[in-house]
């Protein structure tokens, strides 16, 4: 009675009903954990190249945000507010998601692009941020465009020489100026800092006069809200801005 087909049998004991519930559970359950098999293995289905590209030495993905100027932003609303545009690995698949994406020049409003490694997330609160900074040029307008070209195709060329230093870069889009940066995983490392603010200098042909900030991602957090930027912005007016012909 005890063997493996007493589950099929019907009879009016109630079991029946009941193996039938718990069958149905487990099929459910088992449903459930396929699914998300699934969903994982879709999320973990890694970006590589195609046939005969040029592979990049890392992934990267480009991401955009936008949000309301003067609006204090927390973490957790500013990482909903970030939206993934996609990942490349190779220079063919970098060139198919550029060649279709605005231009920082034609942005308008309170916009920022991000181009940072797969997975890093453009965040100061990330592992691979939390304790580096970032170098700061502010642009006047029309300079964006190049200059935010120029720069992030020096950082997939690995023109920075500096290893797994560079986390990514950003280019922000306000209302009287356009700032850059690039990201950088040790601000303690002097010598490291350094060398990107010379190749920074290098491949953007900046003026020898241009003001050049870095600034660490434990005081980007210090300050209170999201605006830190943008204080930053104000408190700094006076500093001539980059004017390359």
């Amino acid at each position: 009675m005890n063997n493996k087909f007493d589950a099929l049998k019907d009879d009016d004991s109630g079991d029946h009903d009941q193996n039938e519930e718990n069958s149905t559970q487990k099929d459910g359950e088992k449903e459930k954990t396929e699914r998300d098999k699934n969903q994982n293995s879709t999320k973990r289905k890694a970006v590589v190249p195609g046939p005969a590209e040029h592979p990049l030495q890392y992934n990267y993905t480009f991401w955009y945000s936008r949000r309301t100027p003067g609006r204090p932003t927390s973490s957790q609303s500013y990482e909903q507010n970030i939206k993934q545009i996609g990942t490349f690995a190779s220079v063919e698949q970098f060139w198919r998601f550029y060649s279709h994406m605005v231009r920082p020049g034609d942005l308008t409003g309170h916009s920022d692009f991000h181009l940072f490694k797969e997975g890093i997330k453009p965040m100061w609160e990330d592992d691979a941020n939390k304790n580096g900074g970032k170098w700061i040029i502010r642009l006047r307008k029309g300079l964006a465009s190049r200059c935010w070209e120029n720069l992030i195709l020096a950082m997939l060329g690995e023109q920075f020489m500096v290893g797994e230093e560079i986390c990514g870069a950003v280019v922000s889009v306000r209302f009287q100026e356009d700032i850059i940066s690039i990201w950088n995983k040790t601000a303690s490392d002097q010598a490291t800092t350094a060398r990107i603010r010379d190749t920074l200098r290098r491949v953007l042909n900046l003026p020898p006069n241009t003001i050049m900030e870095y600034k660490t991602h434990t005081d980007s957090i210090k300050m209170p809200g999201r605006l830190g930027l943008q204080r930053l912005l104000f408190q700094n007016l006076w500093k001539p801005r980059l004017n390359v012909p």
